[in-house]
This record gives structure tokens, sequence and C-alpha cells, in this order.
């Protein structure tokens, strides 16, 4: 063999040498996912799909999950900064909940101690009626809050969340004061259910999967979704499409903490990337009915630094953040 050939027989196992030392690197990664929340929730149901979805299709060789509830997260935002910083195997899922809580908390950690990697799902809002309620279009009910809007009671999830926030930027789309709304919190999906299917208030606001079941029952009336244009989901248009320029989704995406390398956020990025590509995370978007709104790197960074200004604004109108 010339010392041509040879140059050139070594140049490439050196090349073939790094590709997998690379690939292997990647497998190689020992995830740590936090979820801010008890077991059961949609924080840990989004954990524990990552840790399958990146263990089976070998992207990581291992992903650990734990639980840090309290406070809609804010407990656990707090050890992701104060305790894991500069961790690049450490991730943690959050949501539009969080962006909420953070604000009506009054936490001293913020979302902006962390580092932005991905988004990965989004719910829209559905805005339910009682089946026999004189109200048939989304239009409708915006002419009725802007006439009155003590007058029209919603019902929903806790107070400052994205069920509240939703009610809120109807009222402002509507032309009503978002201050005077008659929003009622509730714990629970069952209970805030029994509210609306009872009649005892005007209109119910939370995730189309809480009402779909009595929706196709008959027994709740759909007005629209806060989707950006139809999704096929129903045969109802969005509340946009309607003439009530609202659009907002319960997102759930995952940050690291402070203090990583850009080589350790981009690992991490890359490695969501994959996840989101793969023949597993596809299966359970499909079997959980999330909708796929990836995103990630300095994309997801913007929208989230786009929500924490238009939530805070919202907040501050209902009167529940102080400006």
């Amino acid at each position: 063999m010339t010392q041509f050939r040879k140059g050139l027989w070594r140049s490439a196992l050196a090349v073939a040498a790094v590709a997998g030392f690379v690939t292997s690197a990647a497998a190689q990664m020992e995830l740590k996912i936090m979820a801010p929340a008890a077991p059961g929730g949609g924080w840990d149901q989004t954990a524990r799909s990552m840790q399958q979805a990146l263990t089976q299709s070998g992207i990581a060789k291992s992903a650990q999950v734990t639980n840090v509830p309290g406070a809609g997260g804010s407990i656990g935002i707090a050890q992701l900064v104060n305790n894991s910083k500069g961790d690049g195997n450490q991730l943690m899922v959050m949501g539009y909940v969080m962006v909420g809580a953070l604000l009506t908390n009054k936490s001293p950690v913020t979302l902006e101690q962390t580092t932005p990697i991905a988004r990965l799902t989004a719910e829209y809002e559905a805005i339910v009626v009682p089946a026999d309620s004189p109200i048939k279009t989304a239009k409708e009910l915006a002419d009725a809050l802007k006439a009155d809007p003590a007058k029209v009671t919603w019902a929903g999830g806790s107070a400052g969340g994205v069920d509240h926030i939703a009610a809120a930027l109807f009222a402002k789309a509507a032309g009503a004061d978002p201050t005077k709304i008659n929003y009622i919190p509730f714990s629970g999906g069952g209970e805030a259910l029994a509210a609306i299917l009872g009649g005892k208030v005007t209109a119910g606001i939370s995730g189309y999967g809480e009402f779909e079941s009595q929706i196709k029952a008959g027994k709740l009336r759909l007005l629209g979704l806060t989707t950006p244009a139809n999704q096929g989901t129903t045969d109802k248009p969005s509340i946009k499409a309607q003439g009530v320029d609202i659009e907002i989704a319960n997102w759930r995406a995952v940050v690291a903490p402070p203090g990583i390398s850009a080589d350790q956020k981009k690992a991490l990025v890359d490695a969501m990337d994959k996840m989101a590509k793969s023949a597993e995370w596809q299966a359970i978007l499909k079997q959980k009915g999330w909708e796929d709104s990836y995103v990630s790197g300095d994309v997801f960074a913007k929208i989230l630094a786009d929500e924490q200004a238009r939530t805070k604004e919202v907040l501050t109108s209902v009167g529940l953040v102080k400006s």
C-alpha cells in the first residue's frame, strides 16, 4: 500500500472514530428529569413520557424522573436554580401554568434564571355552555360580556391559571373590562364540570379534553377553541374565526438549570430535537391526544419571554399581580 493510500485509510478511520464517539456520547447521556408537581398530573405524565421515548429510542442511556410538588412549580424551579446550577444532564418540565404561578406567588426565583430548551406540546382551551343555554356562539357570549361582565360567570381552574388568563383575554377581546369578570376558580375539573352542567355558571373554560365526552353526549355546547385556526378536532370554528381575537394554548416545555455551557445546552437541545422526531414520541402524542407544538433553542426562548410579558399584563389587569 502506498503512503498516499495509507494516509487516506488513516483519515477514514479517524473520521469513523469521531463519528462513532459522537453517536456513543449521545447514547451515553444520563438525564435527570424533574416534574415540579405530584405524580399523575400533566407535568408528571410529560416527564415520564419523555423518559420512555428517550430511553426506548436509544437517545439517552437513562432518564430518571423525580417529583418536586408545590405552589404551581415554584418549589421545583427554586430547587432547579439553587441546587442544579451548571448540571448539563438536568431538565425540568414546566408549562404555561408555571408562568402565572410564579407571578401570583411572588416567587423570588424566575424563569429568566433557567436555560430554555424546548416547547413540546400544547392543548388549546375550549369555551362551553350548558346545552340549554340561550348563548349559541362565541360572539353572543362576547356581546353579553360587553353589556355586563359581572353577569357572565365563568367556571375554570385555579386563579391565575391558564383558564383564568383565557377568560381575561376573552373579556379584553370582547371590549369588556377584564377587572370586572366574574371568574369562579375550582380546584378540580369534576367540580367545575358539575357547576357548568348544573347551570350554576354562564360558561366553562378548560382544555378540550376535559369537556369532550359531555360535548359528544349533547350535555354541553362547544362555542369554540382558542386556536389560531380550525384544528380539525371538532366541527366548530376557532373563537378567533368568530370575530373574538383570542389565541392561547396551555403548552408544556422543558428548561435546564442556569450556568450550563453552550456545549451542554446544544447537547440537550439536540437530544430533544431527536426525541421530538422519534417514532416513540410520535406514538405517545397520538396515544395521549397531545398537540405537537415542538420548537427548541432560541426560538422557544423568544416565545417564553413573550408569554411571560403577556401573562404579567393580563394578571395585572385582573388584579392578581401588582404593577
